[in-house]
């Protein structure tokens, strides 16, 4: 039983027998005693002091002289401070709660097993027509993330994404590649295939640009030009064949279309990122139309004059909303609906989970009222992981004008800049390869990337500076997976077996040594914190205060050089612990901790 809930027992106990009353869980509230007082845990004691009817100091003291009989292995001393009673415990305990970390690999995790709730996490969702840009990064790296913390709460997890290879997009894609491509293939040009997809895209907006201007140098309206413009015209003819199964269309369609998702696979993988499960709205979209008619014929939407089918939401305080335009064509309104009738077929859905940006907060507002209305058991409860934009120091991206950070050269300049910062640490390992070297530069590089994005709460917008993440001080990727590496070359210098002696739990353990195993037990609320509120930079943050105590620690206190050979046990077994939560923490986040830096 852990420290706390062994006091909270103890707590519930005393006061009933001193007040007559019972105490619920709940009102007996422990929290990490304040640096000036004495003591580790502090138990808050106004809410006693109506049973008690005495001041808060007087109840307060009542308590500590009872829990110090009740548990004398447990609390070596307590002062009452007004409504507070810090309490200490003693060495041995805390000695008893490292071995129990240290032991145990999955400290801080809640087991899965075939009973546990089923959570479907969406994240990714890119379009056919372009490659993966930095607001993708931030994206992919939040729902891997989150799907690790939430395995980690006790859930199973699928990890699904929609692509979006369908609509007027990648017509224009397609257009430009027939107009300009000369037959043009990943192979032929050397790109990767979502790249040269996106050359095209950029280069029909040129273009089209350019007939909207002479459009309206001829004196056109230019709201008309844009809808007059040959090329617009040409991709809206090809959509229509595209929807018609135009056996020429759709053959090319799915070539570039092949051309892309190798492109995108590449990019996941250098993410560290993957799926159990890929949707393609050009499946969906009929389920979706299927599910919108359906709910029609149930009196849940209703049809206006045009043909158009529209659900009225202003019951639930919004407005009425489009589900299929009076051709009969959907919108994505619908496409969600078709995904989430064949995720439902697929999978028994506890919860739902989108990682999808704020600018889409109310469109998943109102998803949300559709599938419940339609059915679906987690559709009232679904959650939209909303989080903020990216930004840059120079402004915002724009993707059809080819401006976009593109997240392969950013990986890659990330690999480049950790090699060229790290070549002065690297260079001093003995016997290190080109290779090592290499694999070094890429843990950290892409480790800094993602400690950068993660370390914001999502629902914040965030400036990336590249420059800021790769520094081996502060709050960083790299400071981090240092100290990882320094304790590992620790470990590696003792290369004998941690054990701890009867002596060891006799030892008077230093102030700061007791503040780090408090910390490493802080691991566990983490988790669960990141859980319940969806928020994975409450596990960036924790790892960043944990590895901060570390090096207070390792400054003040010699590890290999002890010559006390019971408190050189107890300070390895604290560094391994502290290598060990660091390696799970930052898993949780996708980023590995190299074992030499």
């Amino acid at each position: 039983m852990k420290i706390e809930d062994r006091i909270t027992e103890a707590v519930k106990a005393i006061v009933e027998e001193l007040y007559g009353q019972p105490v619920a869980d709940k009102m007996v509230q422990l929290q990490q005693t304040r640096a000036e007082f004495d003591g580790q845990i502090t138990l808050v004691v106004f809410p006693f002091t109506k049973m008690s009817r005495k001041a808060p100091d007087a109840t307060a003291q009542e308590i500590g002289e009872r829990l110090m009989a009740k548990l004398p292995e447990v609390i070596s001393g307590y002062n009452a401070v007004k409504g507070f009673l810090n309490l200490c415990i003693s060495s041995s305990q805390w000695i008893k709660l490292l071995q129990e970390i240290q032991t145990n690999p999955k400290f801080g995790f809640l087991p899965v097993t075939d009973e546990s709730p089923l959570v479907m996490i969406e994240y990714s969702s890119p379009n056919t027509n372009k490659p993966l840009h930095l607001g993708h990064v931030r994206n992919n790296l939040l729902g891997w993330a989150l799907a690790q913390v939430m395995a980690a709460n006790g859930n199973r997890v699928v990890k699904t994404n929609i692509v979006n290879d369908r609509g007027i997009h990648i017509c224009k894609s397609m257009l430009a590649w027939l107009k300009w491509g000369n037959g043009e293939t990943p192979e032929t040009s050397g790109k990767k295939g979502d790249h040269l997809i996106g050359d095209y895209y950029v280069a029909f907006d040129k273009h089209y640009r350019e007939e909207v201007k002479q459009l309206v140098s001829q004196g056109m309206d230019e709201e008309q030009a844009k809808q007059e413009a040959p090329l617009i015209k040409e991709a809206h003819e090809m959509l229509v064949k595209w929807e018609q199964n135009d056996p020429e269309v759709r053959a090319l369609w799915k070539q570039m279309n092949e051309w892309v998702y190798a492109g995108f696979d590449e990019t996941y993988q250098a993410l560290g990122v993957g799926f159990d499960k890929i949707y393609y709205e050009s499946e969906t979209y009929l389920e979706g139309r299927e599910k919108v008619e359906e709910g029609l014929g149930k009196g849940l939407f209703y049809r206006r004059p045009d043909g158009s089918v529209w659900a009225d939401l202003t019951d639930e305080g919004l407005d009425e909303k489009l589900l299929l335009r009076s051709d009969g064509t959907s919108v994505y309104m619908t496409q969600d609906i078709g995904t989430a009738k064949l995720r439902f077929q697929d999978y028994p859905i506890d919860k739902m989970i989108y990682v999808v940006g704020n600018e889409q907060n109310y469109h998943f507002q109102v998803l949300s009222i559709l599938l419940d209305r339609l059915g679906f058991k987690w559709g009232k409860d679904l959650v939209h992981f909303s989080y903020g934009m990216v930004e840059l120091p120079n402004g915002k991206m724009k993707s059809r004008e080819g401006t976009v950070v593109d997240a392969d050269d950013l990986v890659a300049a990330m690999i480049r800049d950790a090699k060229e910062l790290s070549a002065d640490k690297v260079n001093k390992l003995e016997g290190i390869t080109e290779q090592e070297a290499q694999e070094i530069a890429r843990i950290v590089g892409m480790g800094a990337l993602k400690y950068f994005i993660l370390k914001v709460d999502a629902r914040k917008n965030m400036l990336f500076n590249p420059e800021e993440s790769i520094d081996f001080n502060g709050n960083t990727g790299p400071f981090i997976q240092y100290t990882y590496a320094r304790i590992q070359s620790i470990l590696r210098k003792w290369n004998n077996e941690i054990i701890l002696d009867e002596k060891a739990f006799e030892t008077e353990l230093a102030d700061k040594e007791i503040s780090l195993i408090q910390k490493l037990q802080g691991f566990e609320a983490a988790v669960r914190q990141a859980g319940q509120d969806y928020n994975p930079s409450c596990i960036a943050n924790y790892c960043y205060e944990l590895v901060k105590e570390y090096n207070q620690f390792y400054h003040d206190f010699s590890v290999l050089k002890e010559e006390d050979k019971t408190k050189q046990q107890v300070r390895l077994m604290i560094s391994a612990a502290v290598g060990q939560v660091i390696k799970n923490g930052m898993g949780l986040l996708g980023i590995e901790v190299p074992e030499r830096m």
